[in-house]
C-alpha cells in the first residue's frame, strides 16, 4: 500500500468530525435543537469532501505528488458516508420516521428532491469506485464518475434554496466548485502541465 501515513491521516481527519459532533449532541451542547444542528453539519460537511475530493486531480497534475490521488477514492467514499449520515438525520430528527410526513415535505420543501437525487447520484458513484466496475466499465468508468459534477451542482441548489437569505458561504463554495469545473475543460486541463513546466525552466534558468 503506498502512502500509509497519509491514507490513515486523511482517514482520522475525515472519521473525526461525525464523532465530535455526535458527542456535542449527547453532551447538550448543540443549542435547542441538536437534531437539526447534525442534519446541517454533515449536509455541509459532506459538500466539502465533495469539493476536496474533486480537487484531488488538479492539486495532483499541479504539483506532481501522486498522493493525492492515492485518497481521492477515500475522500469519495467518505463523501457518501456524510450525505447517508445526513439523510438517516433527518429521517430521525426532523422527521421522527414519521413516513407520512415525507409527503408533506416533498411539497413544501422541493430542494429534498434535489438532495435525494444527489444522494442517488453518489450512492452509484460509491457502488462502482471498486477497481471490479472499473475493469467491468471500462472507458464508461470514466464517464460515469464524471456524473460528480452534477452531484456537485446539486449539492450547491439544495444549500442555496435553503440558505436563501445568507449567500455569503455559498458563494464561497459556489467558486470553488466553479473553478473546479473550469480546470476539467480539456484547454485547461491540457496547459497546466506546460506552464508548470514553462515555471520550472524560468526557475533553473534564475538559478
Amino acid at each position: 500500500m503506498r502512502y500509509p501515513t497519509w491514507r490513515a491521516s486523511v482517514f482520522l481527519a475525515a472519521a473525526i468530525w461525525p464523532l465530535w459532533w455526535l458527542y456535542q449532541a449527547f453532551a447538550d451542547l448543540l443549542g435547542p435543537d441538536p437534531g437539526k444542528v447534525l442534519v446541517d453539519r454533515l449536509g455541509l460537511g459532506a459538500l466539502v469532501l465533495l469539493l476536496i475530493t474533486l480537487s484531488m486531480t488538479p492539486l495532483q497534475k499541479i504539483s506532481g505528488w501522486a498522493g493525492w490521488i492515492v485518497v481521492r477514492r477515500q475522500l469519495g467514499l467518505w463523501c457518501f458516508a456524510y450525505v447517508f449520515m445526513h439523510l438517516c438525520c433527518y429521517l430521525a430528527f426532523i422527521l421522527g420516521f414519521d413516513w407520512s410526513q415525507l409527503g408533506v415535505e416533498l411539497r413544501k420543501r422541493p430542494y429534498i428532491i434535489v438532495g435525494a437525487l444527489g444522494f442517488v447520484g453518489l450512492l452509484l458513484l460509491a457502488v462502482t469506485s471498486n477497481r471490479y466496475s472499473q475493469r467491468r466499465l471500462g472507458v464508461r468508468w470514466r464517464k460515469l464518475h464524471r456524473l460528480a459534477y452534477v452531484i456537485l451542482g446539486l449539492g450547491l441548489l439544495h444549500m442555496l434554496w435553503i440558505v436563501r437569505a445568507d449567500l455569503k458561504e455559498w458563494v464561497i463554495y459556489a467558486s470553488i466548485g466553479g473553478l473546479l469545473l473550469l480546470l476539467r475543460i480539456p484547454f485547461v486541463s491540457r496547459r497546466i502541465p506546460r506552464m508548470l513546466g514553462k515555471k520550472q525552466v524560468l526557475q533553473e534558468k534564475r538559478n
